[in-house]
């Protein structure tokens, strides 16, 4: 490499101002109308930076998708693909109890981590080389998609036919730890679990109905105590009965499951799904797979990109360690597909899914820089 990593003009001061934007447009991804706006948002800002931008319709009930594209001599081959989610598991309100707020180096609100901060370093470094005038060797386009956070049910497919089109893959979900990428992701699998109890009147007849709340309770118990080293079980999401005088009929839940190889994820399937059973008289316990993220074991290529990014770590003053991670991301599919994937590139922070999620503000010149440099220098 070439070119002085240190130089690409980044300001953490400018870049947190249009990262406040976007962080105090919440958008959960169950709310179409409010993940739309941070498309649109996000879309203006890119427009703003020089990329060519398409809103791409969302899955039915799910938010709108944005495809750019920075102008290149080589447009239209294959090039770097940045892929991240502007959905948040954040519900709408959350800014009253997790406002924007700046302490020092730490900065918090709803989505700042996971992953607007990613996504809003990335289009800035893209910027911030032009402004240099660096030309990428190869082309650059972003894809920013709605649904992520629930297993991205509606936007595999685009995310996938997206992918192929390209060489290499980037996905600026938070780093795991301060001076850290992603090389590999477990395989997830959720499930849909619902207990079919027995109606009657609680203060009358109780012994004449079964509940399927405490049906569920005892199934959640069950099938929680089937975590391991290599698999795990974590039941939430749960809904059951109507009415305290009625015995509940219906108790519904949702399961997700995470392994380190597949064929832990495979063993995990055939045992929930062991707890199906249905009786002749309505009642039972039924497990539907949902939607699965493949595991996505390091390639030569995922390597050999890591080893190019941890030369320009070492360039900007610190070294990158790897791993395989949890908590899944659309890197699963374009791993698994064996295009080189560099995942957890985003920003430095912690705490994220809950009421403290921040990121370290000055992250976001170290990682943007980071991101700028490989950018420079894939396909030279």
């Amino acid at each position: 490499m070439t070119m002085d990593v240190t130089k690409i003009p980044l300001d953490a001061e400018r870049m947190l101002s249009g990262l406040r934007r976007w962080v105090e447009c919440e958008s959960p991804t169950y709310d179409k109308p409010s993940v739309d706006r941070m498309m649109a948002l996000a879309a203006e800002d890119m427009q703003a930076m020089g990329f060519e931008v398409e809103t791409i319709p969302g899955p039915e009930g799910l938010g709108n998708c944005v495809r750019g594209a920075f102008p290149h001599p080589r447009a239209g081959e294959p090039g770097i693909l940045i892929i991240g989610h502007l959905d948040t598991v954040h519900p709408l309100g959350t800014l009253e109890k997790l406002p924007f707020r700046r302490e020092g180096d730490i900065c918090w609100g709803p989505g700042i981590c996971d992953m607007k901060g990613g996504n809003y370093i990335a289009i800035s470094a893209v910027k911030a080389l032009a402004e240099m005038g660096v030309e990428t060797p190869l082309p650059v386009h972003v894809l920013l998609t709605s649904d992520e956070e629930i297993g991205t049910p509606g936007t595999r497919a685009l995310i996938e036919a997206e992918a192929a089109k390209h060489r290499y893959i980037l996905v600026p979900e938070p780093a795991w730890a301060r001076n850290t990428v992603v090389t590999g992701r477990y395989a997830i699998a959720r499930y849909h679990l619902t207990a079919m109890g027995r109606p009657s009147h609680a203060g009358a007849a109780l012994k004449a109905g079964q509940s399927a709340v405490k049906m569920m309770a005892r199934q959640l118990i069950a099938i929680e105590d089937m975590t391991d080293e290599d698999c795990t079980f974590s039941v939430s999401v749960m809904h059951g009965g109507q009415w305290v005088n009625c015995v509940p009929t219906i108790a519904r839940a949702e399961c997700l499951s995470m392994a380190k190889r597949q064929e832990d994820l495979d063993r995990g399937t055939e045992n929930i799904l062991a707890f199906d059973r249905r009786e002749a008289d309505g009642t039972g316990f039924v497990v539907e797979k949902s939607v699965v993220r493949p595991v996505w074991e390091a390639s030569a290529g995922t390597m050999e990109l890591y080893e190019r990014v941890r030369r320009i770590g070492n360039a900007l003053g610190f070294d990158l360690a790897h791993a395989s991670e949890g908590g899944g991301s659309d890197g699963n599919f374009t791993g698994a597909m064996g295009l080189p994937t560099l995942d957890g590139l985003g920003v430095v922070g912690a705490d994220v899914h809950t009421l403290n999620e921040h990121i370290e503000v000055s992250s976001l010149v170290s990682r943007g820089r980071l991101l700028g440099g490989l950018l420079a220098e894939l396909g030279a």
